[in-house]
C-alpha cells in the first residue's frame, strides 16, 4: 500500500502527465495531444513557474521567531533529510537538513522537555538504518541529554508519524512543536491534529527565494523548477487527499453514532 501511495501520483505530475500525453498521443496520430504535453512540461519545468506553486504550498516566506513559541510536551522532527551512504555512519545531509537544525534550536530554547525524531524507514531500504536513530546519535553529539531524546516506532509516511508521536506521548490531547519543511507544514500539521495533537507550527527549509529578481532564465526549462513544481502539486494531492479521507471518515463515525443512538432508544423502549 505504502508503494501505491509513492507510486500512484506520479501519472499526474508534470513529468508523468507529459509522457502520458505525448505517448498517447504518439499512438493515436493525435499531434496536439504531442504537443500539449511537450507545452505542459516547458511551462511546468520552468523556474517561475516552480516558484508560483511553491510559494503557494509554502504559505509564508519567512520563519516564526523561536522567542514567539509557546511552551510544549515535545518538539517534533519530522524525517526525510538524511542521504546514508556505505561508510558514513551518520549520513549526509540532504535538502531538508533545516528540519533537524530547527528542531535542535527550539528544544535549546527550552520550549519543550522533549525532542522526538520519527522512525523513518521504507520498506524498500531493508539495509538502511533508521533515520530516527541517526538523528538520535547526531543530536546526542551536540550535546543533547539523552534522557530528553525520543525515537518513534517505525513510520513510512506522514500518517505514521503522527500516529506514533500520539502513541509515544500517551493520553490527553498533547501540545507539541512540529518541526516540518514549510512546502510539507500544512499536510503535517492537518495529520497531527487529526491523531489528537496539538499543534504549533514552526516551518523550515524553505524552498522559495524572495530576494532573487526575475530574469529571462526563470522562464526556460530548468531541473529545478520542475522539481519544485512536483513536489509542490504533491503536496497539494497530499491535503485533497488526507482532507477527502478525513471527510469519509468523520460522516462514517457520525452515521454509526447515530445508529448507536437509535439502538440505545429502542433497547430503552423495550422494543428489544
Amino acid at each position: 500500500m505504502l508503494i501505491l501511495h509513492k507510486v500512484l501520483p506520479l501519472v499526474v505530475l508534470p513529468l508523468g502527465f507529459s509522457l502520458v500525453l505525448v505517448v498517447l498521443g504518439a499512438v493515436l496520430r493525435r499531434w496536439w495531444l504531442v504537443w500539449c504535453g511537450v507545452v505542459w512540461l516547458w511551462v511546468m519545468s520552468t523556474p517561475a513557474m516552480g516558484d508560483v506553486l511553491m510559494r503557494f504550498v509554502e504559505g509564508t516566506d519567512r520563519r516564526v521567531e523561536v522567542a514567539s513559541l509557546g511552551e510544549a510536551d515535545a518538539v517534533v522532527v519530522l524525517g526525510g533529510m538524511v542521504q546514508q551512504v556505505p561508510g558514513v555512519r551518520l549520513g549526509e545531509w540532504g535538502e531538508a537538513s533545516d528540519r533537524f537544525e530547527g528542531g535542535i534550536e527550539v528544544f535549546r530554547a527550552r520550549k519543550a522537555p522533549l525532542l522526538i525524531f520519527t522512525g523513518a524507514k521504507m520498506p524498500w531500504t531493508p539495509d538502511a538504518r533508521v533515520e530516527g536513530d541517526i538523528l538520535y546519535d547526531r543530536a546526542l553529539e551536540l550535546g543533547v541529554p539523552e534522557a530528553a531524546l525520543r525515537v518513534t516506532e517505525r513510520v513510512g509516511n506522514t500518517a505514521d508519524e503522527a500516529r506514533e508521536v500520539r502513541e509515544l506521548l500517551g493520553g490527553g490531547r498533547p501540545r507539541v512543536i512540529l518541526v516540518t519543511s514549510a512546502f510539507h507544514m500544512r499536510r503535517a500539521a492537518m495529520l497531527f491534529r487529526r491523531a489528537g495533537l496539538e499543534v504549533e507550527e514552526f516551518p523550515v527549509d524553505f524552498r522559495t527565494d524572495v530576494y532573487s529578481e526575475r530574469t529571462l532564465k526563470d522562464v526556460l526549462p530548468q531541473v529545478d523548477g520542475l522539481e519544485d513544481s512536483e513536489q509542490a502539486i504533491r503536496e497539494m494531492i497530499g491535503v485533497v487527499y488526507y482532507w477527502v479521507r478525513g471527510g469519509a471518515r468523520s460522516a462514517r463515525e457520525e452515521r454509526d453514532e447515530r445508529r448507536e443512538t437509535r439502538d440505545g432508544m429502542r433497547i430503552r423502549g423495550g422494543e428489544w
